[in-house]
C-alpha cells in the first residue's frame, strides 16, 4: 500500500493571543502548525476613555464589538455584563469570545449576521433592528483603526453613535530571521488561516520586503483559507488564486481543513 501523502503545514497567522487554541485544535487533529503572527494587538497608551464608556453601559441600547479582540480588552475593565443592554458582534469567533466571558444567547441579546459566510459589518447591519435604533443610543467597541462602515450605517439610521477604542493593532516589525522565515514557507506548499484584510496585506508587505521577486510569486501561488468574503475578495484584488472559503469561527476553518 502506498504512504499516505504528507500534509501541508497549516500556517496560523492570527495575533499570538488568538493563535494559541486554533493551533492546538489543528495540532490534535493531526497537523503539523506553524504560529506566525502578522498583527500585534497592543494594549492602549490611554485607557480612560473605555474606562469611562464601559462604567455607563446602561445608558446604551445596543454595544456592538467589531472583533474578539475589543470583547477581551473590553471585559478586562468589567466585571459584569448588564442584561439589558444588547449585544452586536460579527461572527462566530466573537460569540465564542463572549462566552468566554460568561455572556451567551442564555444571559444576553446577541446579533450577529444571518449568513455565516458573510460575517462583516455589512452583514450585521442587516441583522439588526435599524428602526427600533432611531434615536437610540449605541456604542462600538473597536480597533484604533478600521472599517467605519457599521457606525456609518447606524448614524444614516439615526441611532446616536459612539465609537471607543480598546486596543491597537501594529505589524510586525521587518527583521532578517523573519524574512528568512517567510521565505522558507513560501517556498513550501502550505495552507494559510488569514482572518483579516489588514493581516494579508501586511503578509504581502513582508514579503516584498524581502526584495525576491519569485518568493512574491511564490506567496501568491500558496493556498488562503479565509473565514470572509470581504478578505477573500482582497485576496483575489492582491493576486492571491487559490482562496477557500469559510464560515467564521474555528470549527469551520478546520473543517474545511480536513
Amino acid at each position: 500500500m502506498d504512504p499516505m501523502p504528507e500534509l501541508s503545514p497549516v500556517v496560523v497567522t492570527r495575533p499570538l493571543a488568538q493563535a494559541d487554541q486554533l493551533a492546538a485544535s489543528l495540532t490534535a487533529a493531526g497537523r503539523r502548525v506553524e504560529v506566525l503572527p502578522l498583527l500585534q494587538i497592543l494594549p492602549l497608551p490611554d485607557a480612560a476613555p473605555l474606562q469611562a464608556e464601559l462604567a455607563r453601559l446602561s445608558r446604551y441600547r445596543l454595544v456592538a464589538f467589531v472583533s474578539p479582540n475589543a470583547i477581551d480588552a473590553a471585559f478586562a475593565h468589567l466585571a459584569a455584563w448588564p442584561a439589558q443592554v444588547a449585544i452586536a458582534v460579527m461572527g462566530q469567533g466573537s460569540r465564542d469570545a463572549l462566552a468566554r466571558h460568561g455572556v451567551t444567547a442564555a444571559n444576553a441579546t446577541i446579533f450577529s449576521p444571518l449568513d455565516p459566510e458573510r460575517s462583516d459589518s455589512t452583514t450585521l447591519f442587516a441583522a439588526l433592528d435599524a428602526a427600533a435604533l432611531r434615536s437610540a443610543p449605541v456604542l462600538i467597541v473597536r480597533g484604533d483603526s478600521g472599517r467605519q462602515f457599521l457606525a456609518e450605517a447606524l448614524q444614516a439610521a439615526g441611532a446616536e453613535v459612539t465609537q471607543v477604542a480598546a486596543y491597537r493593532r501594529a505589524a510586525p516589525e521587518f527583521s532578517p530571521e523573519l524574512g528568512r522565515r517567510l521565505a522558507e514557507l513560501a517556498a513550501r506548499s502550505c495552507d494559510w488561516i488569514i482572518t483579516s484584510s489588514e493581516a494579508l496585506r501586511v503578509l504581502l508587505a513582508l514579503i516584498r520586503h524581502i526584495g525576491e521577486p519569485d518568493i512574491v510569486v511564490k506567496m501568491l501561488q500558496q493556498h488562503l483559507i479565509v473565514p470572509h468574503a470581504r478578505i477573500a475578495q482582497t485576496a483575489r484584488e492582491l493576486g492571491f488564486g487559490k482562496i477557500t472559503l469559510t464560515a467564521s469561527g474555528d470549527e469551520a476553518l478546520i473543517a474545511a481543513l480536513q
